[in-house]
């Protein structure tokens, strides 16, 4: 076995690996690019980011992903759809497999941070196939000091190996590709995929488990704070804008995914981000563009031309879904220490694909719980394997794909903190205005932003607002720099009764979702959704 790199005392014994070929422990973003490309991974393309193709799968596998059933998180796992069981001998004969399969070959670690706080960081380590795989990890988590990485022993462990296969009839895997997340051993296991993505959603599952038990709100959003030091919170599944709204050049961007909520205030799980690059402005997104033009970016399925190595941002030919890996330090205003006070704004981004929804409106309390609960938004193409345009969904916390705990848990610990510092929750919807999807259009940029300025400014606070009849939201009447006419969804269609009748669509499957909650919410909070005629 040859050692190269940082290595530290924790060996790969402990995660059941030996008799390896390489191990390669920690190695610096230029060792990790020269790897990458001498094994042929990736290709350097102009002005320095590393492009790779993650094969068949470019999203994620959100049904090859199972929680191992075992004695001490049995009981509090929301066990269905989203966290299928699998049993623990199933997941001991997989893990030895891939240990054999790994014997005699090149491997990468990083062990990083996950939690920006130093009283609820969790040191974790990545062990990769590929070189790039380490330095996505290297992008996204954050960095140990040198002194800190030479003692650090992860409390839990991700191995992905792209190239190792289950056997469904003998592993009880839906396919040959799985995603095994293990909490009495603190082991993910990844195989059959590529997509870089499964590392990070694995890690925040791992956060969202662990967190609530220490009084702490795991939150898929992004976060920033004001030149006034008020911080806000972008809730949404991808493609719903919250890299691209959080990312502004006029506030401090704390992180763009993933965050907590603690006594303290709000910290980034994560040290970089994970964007979507399909079709991205330099004029709209400025911030993020920037980075498809630096060293140590990564970016997943996007095309490079192969007479000069530029970039085509707007070919979708292998996915929707492209993706760019980088640390936050790239984006000009990132805060440095990825904390910030408790929020005084907390925005919920929808992409609505019925086209009804106000792209701006304010929540009450009970509405604020009925909406995060419901978790409103469109699938949006190439996000998940198999989805090729947006589908209306509901996901629990907007993030139930991620959460192995009941919502109503991760809920109560939402209410609980807004009612504590008096927070505004508003929703945004940036989907679609004057029809359907295919029908109306998408809600421009720049309109979203200076709706969300406005709300984050104060300068709605004492505007007119108007109720909707079958929402229930309060729409303000005007707001600076955005026309009047887009503020009521109604106005935008051709055809009211149209409109109406899509909007009374939608709200029955509003409350066909709440069903399964309603008998463990409050009754006013049940009571705060939209009104069925």
């Amino acid at each position: 076995m040859r050692v190269s790199g940082r290595p530290t005392e924790h060996s790969l014994d402990n995660h059941g690996l030996y008799n390896l070929d390489t191990i390669h422990w920690n190695l610096p973003t230029p060792a990790l690019y020269e790897q990458a490309i001498r094994a042929h991974e990736g290709v350097l393309s102009h002005m320095g980011p590393l492009v790779v193709r993650t094969g068949h799968h470019t999203g994620r596998s959100a049904n090859d992903k199972f929680v191992v059933d075992e004695p001490s998180s049995r009981e509090h796992i929301w066990w269905g759809e989203i966290n299928q069981p699998i049993d623990e001998a199933h997941f001991e004969l997989l893990h030895h497999r891939l240990a054999s399969y790994l014997q005699m070959k090149e491997i990468y670690v990083q062990d990083c941070y996950v939690g920006a706080d130093p009283d609820y960081r969790m040191p974790v380590r990545i062990i990769s196939e590929y070189a790039w795989h380490s330095l996505f990890a290297r992008n996204l988590f954050i960095q140990p000091s040198p002194d800190e990485l030479d003692t650090l022993v992860p409390e839990f462990t991700v191995i992905a190996v792209p190239r190792f296969h289950a056997i469904p009839s003998l592993d009880k895997t839906r396919t040959e590709t799985f995603i095994l997340v293990n909490f009495a051993k603190k082991l993910v296991l990844i195989g059959g995929s590529s997509y870089a993505g499964e590392i990070k959603k694995s890690l925040f599952t791992v956060m969202n488990y662990l967190m609530p038990f220490r009084d702490v709100l795991p939150m898929h959003c992004s976060a920033n704070i004001g030149p006034n030091g008020r911080a806000a919170l972008f809730f949404g599944l991808s493609g719903t804008g919250k890299t691209t709204l959080s990312a502004d050049a006029a506030r401090t961007l704390i992180g763009d995914d993933e965050h907590g909520w603690s006594p303290n205030g709000v910290f980034n799980f994560e040290g970089g981000c994970y964007a979507k690059m399909i079709r991205l402005s330099p004029s709209a997104e400025p911030e993020i563009y920037a980075t498809t033009q630096r060293f140590g970016t990564v970016l997943e399925n996007v095309t490079v031309r192969a007479e000069d190595r530029r970039l085509d941002l707007d070919d979708e030919s292998l996915t929707e879904n492209t993706r760019g890996a980088y640390h936050i330090s790239a984006i000009p205003n990132a805060s440095e220490t990825g904390v910030g006070g408790h929020p005084s704004v907390v925005l919920f981004l929808t992409c609505d694909a019925f086209g009804v929804l106000p792209p701006v409106s304010r929540l009450t309390p009970e509405q604020a719980m009925y909406h995060f609960i419901s978790g409103y938004t469109a699938r949006v193409a190439g996000t998940e394997k198999g989805v090729t345009e947006p589908s209306p969904v509901f996901s629990a916390c907007y993030g139930a794909p991620f959460m192995p705990l009941h919502p109503q848990r991760y809920a109560a610990l939402l209410g609980q903190r807004l009612a504590e510092h008096g927070t505004q929750v508003w929703l945004i919807n940036t989907g679609w205005s004057g029809g359907p999807y295919g029908v109306g259009e998408r809600i421009k940029i720049p309109h979203t932003r200076a709706m969300v300025n406005a709300v984050l400014d104060g300068r709605l606070d004492g505007v007119p607002t108007r109720v909707d009849p079958i929402f229930g939201l309060q729409i303000p009447e005007s707001c600076p720099d955005v026309p009047s006419k887009i503020l009521d969804p109604r106005s935008t269609w051709s055809n009211g009764a149209d409109y109406d009748a899509q909007a009374r669509k939608l709200a029955g499957m509003f409350a066909s979702n709440f069903a399964k909650f309603a008998d463990q919410v409050d009754p006013r909070i049940a009571a705060a959704g939209p009104q069925v005629a």
